[in-house]
């Protein structure tokens, strides 16, 4: 029987921008660790050229051991994909340095993260780490074999969040491009869009949806974000910092919104056993109301609204 999984934490279910920073280059990660995003991500892995891998891990290191801990939490690290030359030798050097999280790209499958699970927990025992308290988010569609394992990963230890890749799914179907004339990701990335999505919300885990290359685009990513938004994701990659307050602001919920949550509650709260309840001549249901108690848990847990 596959167990339950546990609920991600607040740090990790709250998040909103993960904002990438390349591990080679300390002018930004400075630039991105001292902004807004709620997670950093250290990048070991497609903004650092083979032959400077071992500098950038290095650098990785030392960066995070420089900062306070509370500090850390929101600093990750992807490493490089578990079936390369690179992960372990990722993992050894950041993880003394106590890391928020890991992020593990390429994944083929729960098996990857299992794998992963088990570096990361004899990691931790060397360096007198508390067990588990590594967290981990997962890019679940980079290759053709993994869109087909999205939905494994319930249960397995660490996983907090999984997000999407639409780049290197379309090397490995060979295809020249992903999108289609009009800007919109062609069929086969909006199906591993969907296919993270649902993954996600089987595995009661965050989905956090992918970048928006054009950083310069903030009224495009403003749209995009919204409806990112309402199709059930709880935050977005980023590549630049100015896509931050765009991507914080609209995962964060309104005071409108806030107070219609609350007034549907409420309701079913005065009615007791009903199915549904009629409000301003609409008829509301149980996933109604499970969605408005959704949106005022996260509120509360991360002491967020617009």
């Amino acid at each position: 029987m596959t167990p339950t999984p546990e609920p991600p934490t607040t740090r990790s279910r709250a998040a909103r921008s993960w904002l990438f920073a390349p591990g080679d280059s300390e002018r930004r990660t400075e630039k991105a660790a001292a902004g807004p995003a709620d997670i950093v991500v250290l990048d070991l892995e497609d903004a650092v050229a083979e032959e400077g891998k071992p500098g950038a891990r290095a650098a990785v290191a030392a960066f995070l051991a420089s900062r306070p801990p509370q500090e850390r939490r929101r600093l990750w690290v992807r490493v490089n994909p578990l079936d390369g030359p690179h992960a372990l030798a990722d993992l050894a050097a950041v993880m003394p340095a106590r890391p928020g999280g890991i992020m593990l790209p390429k994944s083929r499958g729960r098996g990857d993260a299992e794998v992963l699970h088990h570096y990361l927990s004899a990691l931790e025992a060397a360096g007198g780490l508390e067990q588990g308290s590594t967290e981990v988010i997962v890019l679940v569609t980079e290759t053709a074999e993994a869109v087909f394992t999205t939905g494994t990963y319930r249960g397995v230890p660490r996983v907090a969040a999984l997000t999407w890749g639409a780049e290197d799914l379309a090397d490995s179907v060979g295809a020249s491009g992903n999108r289609r004339a009009d800007g919109s990701y062609g069929f086969t990335y909006e199906l591993a869009r969907s296919c993270c999505l649902l993954g996600a919300a089987a595995a009661a885990v965050a989905a956090v949806d992918t970048i928006q290359g054009d950083f310069r685009d903030l009224e495009g990513l403003r749209r995009r974000v919204g409806q990112a938004r309402r199709d059930g994701f709880s935050g977005m990659l980023a590549i630049h910092p100015d896509q931050v307050e765009v991507i914080n602001t609209a995962f964060t919920p309104t005071a409108e919104e806030l107070a219609s949550a609350r007034e549907i509650v409420d309701l079913f709260a005065a009615r007791p056993g009903v199915g549904a309840v009629g409000l301003r001549g609409a008829m509301l249901d149980h996933p109604h109301l499970a969605r408005a108690q959704a949106l005022l848990a996260s509120a509360a847990a991360s002491g967020r609204q617009r």
